[in-house]
């Protein structure tokens, strides 16, 4: 009883485990001008999984791509996804998806295709991200690993203690090795 990965199993799928699509990268690469067309691949292993040719028009991206669903047969997709855009303090424009699924409408960057012909948000798909699916020493030992990051030390809490920084305030020194220290613990009692 209790014994390495006997906790509390999930049937949630994590938003890892989906294709996405992410309007922040299409505005970083200037897809988003009107009239634009260009194709997002998804590849695993050198093998391209999925595909989606997308066309920009004025406030809306239109998504045209198949799918089927657990072994069914192909579905061609062909459906508008509005956009909304937001002003930046300093100047500029943040460009949102509206999500598709009928009666959502929320302002989302991500949209995830996951068991179902259409990409909507994750909450629509009843998505979670994996952080919320990790148990707590799994949480503090990546928290060790950004201590030990900011730090410049070795990763892995087993590799020991490194010194303090050149540049580094000994007071925050302090501050994240004790913070580091107490994650340790967590790990270690976990194990």
């Amino acid at each position: 009883m209790g014994g390495y990965g006997s906790g509390r199993k999930t049937n949630i799928k994590s938003t890892e485990d989906t294709l996405s699509i992410d309007i922040r990268r299409w505005q970083r690469d200037s897809f988003l001008d009107n009239g634009t067309s260009f194709t997002c691949r998804w590849s695993k292993r050198g093998k391209v999984i999925g595909r989606v040719n997308v066309k920009t028009e004025a406030n809306l991206v239109r998504l045209n791509y198949s799918t089927r669903v657990h072994g069914g047969s192909w579905e061609n997709q062909n459906y508008p996804v509005q956009l909304q855009t937001t002003h930046c303090n300093y100047g500029g424009k943040r460009y949102w998806f509206i999500c598709p699924a009928s009666g959502c409408n929320k302002r989302v960057a991500l949209l995830y295709l996951h068991n179902s012909h259409y990409f909507a948000c994750r909450h629509c798909h009843k998505l979670a991200y994996p952080s919320q699916r990790e148990r707590d020493w799994d949480s503090a030992a990546r928290q060790v690993d950004k201590i030990r990051e900011k730090l410049d030390w070795e990763p892995g809490f087993l590799n020991g203690n490194g010194c303090k920084p050149k540049d580094m305030h000994w007071k925050t020194f302090w501050r994240l090795q004790k913070e580091h220290d107490v994650y340790v613990k967590k790990v270690t009692s976990a194990i």
